[in-house]
């Protein structure tokens, strides 16, 4: 099943990138943005499944974002495949410094550390004229292994980016929720001393967990920033963290899929709304997240189990059998 599933995965964003020049040119610029968010959300699936809700996953994001924009600014760099992997490795290393405290606790604890600590990136953006202070900056254009396309061919360009880089982070998340640290997300949400019992560090397993968001978020920030080609302080702030927490109780954590579907679901709403109720799209986004939450508790990606549940019914149930007749004795 995971195999099949796998390979499902891989025909969608196939798919994805095969329709992609046929479609309206704002549809690709949003579905771009909202897979690179996907990454974000794709990593607080992670946590969620350990029972960690972090309200500071903007830190990793704007670290990420904030790299690729320097990079460019002060070396000239603008090979968009070194850039990412700045922007993962530098994120990647705040959330390593930053989970050795954040892995040592839980509940609204964590959340709120992990608030403190985005808000602290944030006013300190703010403070710095180096850094943009409130305006931020431009981000420079990318290129691909020096190749630099023009207008709508580099907006297919990054989407096709990103797309693949979304492809490889959904396979990797599905090896490593099929490992046996992914696999003990449940037992150490439900009951953390049993498996500590078992000779297992909790909270390494947390640590590893938490780097493995990080790294997510950078990438996902990254991308952001060469999509919309400038970064702010508002990328740190807590209305961003919250807006990714959104989209992951949209979204649910029953699946990797369902944290792009989930993103794309989000940013296209978010559109829809302003477009129509430009004064009130709060209250339409509010409501929808209500009505998920009421209805759809696990999020989007439990209507996939919801319809395979009846066919594993039908495979596993015991087939019916004639009642015993007694006859008269």
């Amino acid at each position: 099943m995971a195999a099949r599933q796998k390979l499902i995965g891989a025909l969608a964003f196939l798919a994805l990138a095969v329709v992609a020049p046929f479609a309206p040119a704002w549809l690709v610029s949003l579905a771009t943005i909202a897979f690179a968010n996907g990454l974000v959300v794709l990593g607080l699936v992670i946590l969620w499944r350990a029972g960690l809700v972090p309200f500071g996953q903007a830190l990793f994001y704007a670290t990420g974002a904030y790299t690729v924009a320097l990079l460019g600014r002060y070396t000239g760099m603008r090979d968009v495949f070194v850039m990412v992997a700045a922007g993962a490795a530098a994120a990647g290393l705040v959330a390593f410094v930053t989970g050795f405290l954040l892995a040592r606790y839980r509940d609204i604890f964590f959340a709120m550390l992990s608030l403190a600590m985005s808000m602290i990136l944030y006013g300190v953006l703010v403070k710095t004229e180096t850094l943009g202070s409130t305006d931020g900056f431009h981000v420079a254009t990318g290129t691909f292994l020096g190749y630099a396309p023009q207008g709508t061919a580099h907006d297919l360009a990054l989407y096709w980016l990103v797309l693949a880089v979304c492809a490889l982070a959904a396979l990797a998340v599905a090896t490593y929720f099929d490992s046996v640290a992914g696999v003990l997300a449940a037992p150490v949400r439900d009951n953390e001393i049993r498996v500590e019992f078992l000779g297992i560090s909790v909270n390494r397993l947390i640590h590893l967990k938490l780097v493995i968001a990080g790294l997510l978020a950078g990438v996902g920030g990254a991308l952001a920033a060469l999509v919309v080609e400038h970064v702010d302080p508002n990328m740190a702030y807590w209305t961003t963290s919250g807006g990714f927490v959104f989209v992951t109780i949209l979204a649910g954590a029953g699946s990797v899929a369902a944290a792009f579907v989930g993103s794309l679901a989000f940013e296209l709403a978010r559109s829809i709304a302003v477009a129509v109720v430009p004064g009130e799209w709060q209250i339409a986004l509010g409501t929808a997240l209500l009505l998920t939450i009421l209805f759809l508790p696990e999020g989007l990606g439990s209507l996939v189990t919801r319809l395979r549940r009846p066919r594993v019914l039908d495979r596993v149930a015991p087939p019916k059998t004639a009642p015993e007749k007694t006859g008269a004795a």
